[in-house]
């Protein structure tokens, strides 16, 4: 076991210097099978190497939150413009239609409604994602809280283990407590520990010094939406992410919570794939939103 009395502070990111002997577009992945390329590469665009999630699996610990009451009706005409669709297994078997052809990345694992949605969490069956066709699973890692560390690791290994053996992708969703910290060291650990336990995606917030967290990262970071932010911020923190090597966001409540979601996505999609800065972004949201 490594010696901790001695743990340096990593310094050395070299953010300057592109990935190493990389024979693929997405990260991390040059050494996986034929499936999981095939699943990831429904995730992450061939072009341009990114990715535009649409979250919505929330009511999995907040029920009919705003903006998800009916799924029926805010959030389906919104998959057409989604690059991936990230949802629990309830709502992908009643309210996403088999013929959107999308990918779908599975919220694979259930906790509680109370506490703290890490409660006693438990990782559902392999053979159900199988059975649903979806391209990737996500599970929750709450790195740094003494009740769940250990159970959500286990989780995300065992998830990466099944994921490996019929080769599903398994995206690391790194959690934020209340006692945790929100910075780069935080979520430079959590992404690294992910990855590092067989995740093929992270998924973790911006912050400073965002281009650290990505670059000791092996596999492809996407960013979280968090919460509801004016349509200006909410694209600005997608540029910014971009900018300093996010491979793509997995948004939701900066999505579907706008008062005109479908010009939202598309504004977000444009940041990711075009390159549009912000201020662009947000002028072809107002076009599209007449």
């Amino acid at each position: 076991m490594a010696d901790l009395d001695d743990l340096r502070e990593g310094s050395r990111f070299n953010t300057d210097i592109a990935v190493q002997n990389q024979a693929f577009h997405i990260k991390g992945a040059s050494h996986l099978g034929w499936g999981m390329k095939d699943r990831l590469t429904r995730i992450f665009n061939a072009k341009t190497g990114k990715t535009v999630m649409l979250a919505f699996d929330h009511g999995f610990i907040m029920g009919p939150t705003s903006g998800l009451e009916r799924i029926d009706l805010t959030i389906t005409p919104l998959m057409e413009y989604a690059d991936c669709l990230m949802c629990s297994r309830g709502i992908l078997q009643t309210s996403v239609p088999a013929n959107i052809n999308k990918p779908i990345c599975l919220r694979a694992d259930a906790g509680s409604t109370i506490l703290t949605e890490l409660n006693d969490n438990v990782v559902i069956d392999i053979e159900d994602a199988i059975r649903m066709n979806v391209s990737a699973m996500a599970v929750m890692l709450a790195i740094g809280d003494p009740r769940m560390e250990a159970k959500t690791i286990a989780n995300l290994f065992h998830a990466a283990n099944q994921g490996a053996k019929y080769g599903i992708p398994v995206m690391g969703v790194t959690a934020v407590g209340k006692d945790m910290e929100r910075d780069s060291r935080y979520f430079g650990l959590a992404s690294r520990v992910a990855a590092e336990n067989g995740a093929n995606i992270v998924k973790t917030y911006y912050c400073e010094g965002f281009s650290n967290v990505v670059a000791a990262c092996p596999v492809p970071v996407v960013i979280a939406g968090g919460k509801k932010l004016p349509e200006l911020e909410a694209l600005e923190l997608c540029y910014r992410a971009i900018n300093d090597g996010a491979a793509g966001v997995d948004m939701g409540r900066n999505v579907f919570q706008s008062e005109y979601p479908i010009a939202m996505i598309q504004a977000v999609h444009a940041v990711v794939h075009e390159g549009l800065d912000a201020n662009k972004a947000f002028e072809m949201f107002n076009d599209l939103k007449k």
